[in-house]
């Protein structure tokens, strides 16, 4: 992961795709948002989505496991040429949460983040805040998510 000095506004980072199979809709939905149109392909499909929809939840949580899996890769490769890994903190949260389109069974979603602003911390000597957009798109260019988020960064000490 990087330290909150390496990091500039307008940085942006392809993180990764995820397909949602009819069977990874349904099986989240049964967990975690029981919904008709997220359960059963005939309901979707006579649903204002117009098919098996993955719930909003699931398209944010594929988001998330990407962002994690991209800063996980990060790290490992900066352990590998001998760089100190900054661990960052926690998000004080995050804004502007849409699903612009439904997300449908066999589409996939390409995320993207681009960092919005950064600001040193006025409470955690230290530490910065990182703001950073981030906008999912199928597999037929339209946007279909994005969400504003933020994070506490370190950043690096002096000597």
């Amino acid at each position: 992961m990087r330290f909150f000095d390496d990091i500039e506004i307008g940085q942006r980072r392809e993180i990764g795709t995820y397909t949602f199979t009819a069977e990874a809709i349904k099986n989240f939905a049964a967990k975690f948002d029981p919904q008709r149109f997220h359960l059963d392909e005939e309901e979707g499909k006579n649903s204002l989505f117009g098919g098996l929809a993955a719930s909003g939840w699931h398209v944010g949580s594929a988001c998330m496991s990407l962002l994690v899996a991209d800063g996980q890769r990060l790290a490992r490769e900066a352990v590998a040429r001998g760089e100190e890994v900054a661990v960052w903190g926690p998000s004080p949260g995050f804004r502007d949460l849409r699903w612009i389109r439904p997300v449908l069974a066999g589409d996939t979603v390409a995320y993207v983040n681009v960092v919005t602003d950064k600001r040193t911390s006025a409470s955690r000597p230290g530490w910065g805040i990182l703001t950073a957009r981030t906008t999912g798109t199928n597999q037929r260019g339209e946007d279909v998510y994005s969400i504003t988020a933020s994070a506490f960064v370190p950043m690096r000490k002096s000597d």
